[in-house]
């Protein structure tokens, strides 16, 4: 028995929608009556005939390019504007022992994996890990051109969402382990106090009533402008609520979670550690006469102490307060300043092309 009402049809089945009826012309009745006009069964204003204009590719094509040159031109101008640093950094490592510059570059690597993994501990869902060490390189290279890792954060929060993750939970996330970062490097400074604690009686670490204004105002501007924006945009309390919610509920999830808490936590804490540890063998490299330990604690309280302050990548104030912070524990200013160029080069310039690449080449597989 058939399915369609096919018994209870009274006239023919209609004709397939691709192929049009032919017209029908019904002869007149008489030989005086005129001939009644063709009829056809497909309407001039039909859906299937109408065109739907279609956008140029050409457009889409040009765009796509521009995405994927964007960030390699953006190199190419700021190694324009900043030729001598990258010249005299480079050629002061050209003297340096290669095994301890190795040992950094080894260093630098663990930094992005280690930020991998931080990335990693502040979401419930599970990324793939190599387009996530992929994204963390391309981040690297977006944050040493804009400021405050703006760029650093637009690259992740691309990724999250083509990795279908929800824009909430997106930017709960680059929330989470913004705040825990310079929590998690509390702790860690507390260790070396303990550990070494005559590096407590360099007085020349704390910053000058200029820097500290400056680190006040920093800090409480921001909030303070976050807070009046919301306060009388109403179309942002919303959202912004919204967003409040999601945070705290997935750092309750997460931290239900010990793998995911390590990652954080751990990630978090190991990050400063990593990045001392590669100016360290920089200035090993160099014959700087401070100890592994020294070296660390000043990148840490250089970076404590000026850290926010929004420059690209901390390149300027941490720069400055970590060259002070090496002279105080005895080290000539000439070998200091010449570590923390080495520490530059090392760190920026030379993983900077490859992230550019990288960037690119996500960006074109719409990885970003």
């Amino acid at each position: 028995m058939s399915l369609l009402p096919l018994d209870d049809s009274r006239g023919p089945l209609p004709a397939p929608a691709s192929v049009p009826a032919a017209p029908s012309c019904t002869p007149p009745a008489t030989a005086l009556s005129p001939p009644a006009p063709c009829t056809s069964s497909a309407s001039p204003a039909s859906p299937a005939l109408a065109v739907s204009p279609v956008g140029s590719p050409a457009a889409a094509r040009l765009l796509r390019r521009a995405a994927v040159l964007l960030p390699v031109l953006l190199i190419v101008v700021w190694a324009a504007v900043d030729w001598p640093s990258v010249r005299g950094g480079t050629a002061r490592l050209a003297s340096a022992d290669p095994w301890w510059l190795l040992l950094a570059l080894f260093f630098t690597c663990l930094g992005w994996v280690a930020a991998a993994v931080v990335r990693q501990g502040s979401i419930p869902d599970r990324l793939p890990p190599g387009l996530l060490i992929a994204s963390q390189l391309a981040a690297g290279a977006a944050n040493h051109v804009l400021p405050a890792s703006v760029g650093a954060h637009a690259v992740t929060l691309r990724f999250y969402r083509s990795q279908g993750i929800p824009l909430a939970r997106a930017t709960a996330s680059i929330a989470l382990y913004s705040l825990a970062k310079p929590i998690a490097k509390i702790p860690v400074l507390l260790v070396f106090v303990l550990a070494f604690p005559d590096m407590l009686e360099l007085g020349a670490l704390v910053p000058d009533d200029g820097t500290l204004l400056l680190i006040t105002v920093c800090l409480v501007a921001g909030p303070a402008a976050a807070a009046l924006l919301v306060t009388l945009v109403r179309p942002l309390r919303r959202p912004v609520l919204a967003l409040v919610r999601t945070a705290l509920s997935d750092a309750r999830v997460l931290h239900t979670r010990p793998s995911r808490v390590l990652a954080l936590w751990g990630g978090s804490a190991a990050t400063p550690v990593l990045q001392g540890c590669v100016i360290a063998a920089v200035g090993a490299s160099l014959g700087l006469p401070l100890s592994w330990a020294q070296v660390v604690f000043a990148f840490l309280a250089a970076g404590t102490a000026v850290g926010a302050v929004p420059a690209p990548g901390g390149i300027g104030p941490v720069d400055a307060a970590l060259v002070l912070a090496m002279t105080a524990f005895g080290a000539p200013l000439g070998l200091a300043t010449a570590t923390v160029i080495g520490y530059r080069v090392l760190t920026v310039w030379v993983p900077l092309l490859p992230g550019a690449l990288v960037l690119s080449a996500l960006v074109q597989r719409k990885v970003l």
